[in-house]
């Protein structure tokens, strides 16, 4: 008998390279109709350049996206919490292209959904998922061990570690950063945060790079 309870292993993030986002983009050209394939392609880019929850992004109403002001309203995210993301000017104008769209489906309801399937109605989770795998396929994007497996959720922590990498790159301060993309994130405890950066080496490097410089008399 184990006298030990078992523990879940945690799944390592794939954090995916500029190619591969841009693939998996180029495959939604494989679903049924143009409008499906711009739902999914504008949904991916959006997951990629902001970490929302994907949960978050399918939740998100027309009246959430400020076109004016550049930014999309998260009401009540994980934990009851909503937060105000600022956007980069091109997706503001992807946003409003996709809504603008002439095909856009209607329903009797009418939903005040900013993503809608080809049905005219809210994009749902189990509808999502299984769509995505079919572009992970299309793109030939490959397990890089039975723990790390291109999941949507991985946008969420590839986008937390392109944000901490640039701070470093650029010379800013990395720790100033991390406050900031903690709140961006949604999270409650920036513990949270540190560690969707934990998985990613190449932070590890550039942090190591910065201490040895500080260590030989840097700023």
């Amino acid at each position: 008998m184990d006298l030990l309870p078992g523990q879940n292993r945690r799944a390592t993030p794939y954090l995916y390279s500029e190619e591969e986002i841009t693939a998996l983009i180029a495959a939604a050209e494989i679903l049924s109709t143009s409008y499906r394939t711009a739902t999914y392609r504008t949904l991916i880019a959006l997951l990629a350049v902001t970490g929302m929850r994907v949960g978050e992004a399918i939740s998100l109403d027309r009246a959430d996206f400020d076109a004016i002001n550049g930014t999309l309203t998260i009401r009540n995210g994980k934990f009851g919490k909503s937060r105000e993301l600022p956007l980069h000017p091109s997706t503001v104008t992807a946003l409003g292209e996709y809504l603008r769209r002439g095909d856009r489906p209607c329903s009797p309801l009418k939903s005040p959904a900013l993503f809608v399937s080809t049905a005219g109605t809210r994009l749902l989770y189990t509808n999502v998922q299984p769509t995505f795998h079919q572009l992970v396929c299309q793109a030939g994007l490959k397990p890089r061990s039975a723990l790390c497996r291109p999941r949507l959720h991985d946008m969420r922590h590839g986008f937390a570690v392109s944000t901490i990498r640039d701070s470093y790159r650029n010379g800013g301060d990395p720790r100033a950063r991390l406050a900031l993309l903690s709140t961006y994130l949604g999270h409650v405890d920036p513990g949270k945060t540190y560690w969707y950066l934990s998985a990613a080496p190449e932070l590890l490097q550039l942090a190591g790079e910065r201490l040895e410089h500080h260590l030989e008399g840097g700023p």
